[in-house]
């Protein structure tokens, strides 16, 4: 059974993103190839430092629109 993920980054500028994926290690490494998100691609480099999982890509997708609703210091009482 395939697992997704809703997970933040935190960039070298100290920004936080929000994505999902179903491929953890994968996806920062795209982030950190420069072949992720434009947004972190001037902003390397990236580590991701909390993620949540899920059974399906809708959950996960959900989930990650909640993250970018939060306010920065609510994402950092994730972390």
């Amino acid at each position: 059974m395939r697992k997704y993920y809703a997970y933040l980054a935190r960039c070298s500028d100290q920004s936080l993103y929000s994505g999902y994926t179903n491929d953890i290690e994968r996806r920062e490494n795209a982030h950190n190839d420069g072949t992720g998100a434009r947004y972190t691609r001037m902003r390397r480099p990236v580590e991701i430092v909390y993620f949540e999982e899920f059974k399906n890509r809708s959950d996960a997708m959900k989930r990650e629109c909640e993250f970018k609703k939060l306010k920065k210091e609510d994402k950092e009482g994730l972390i």
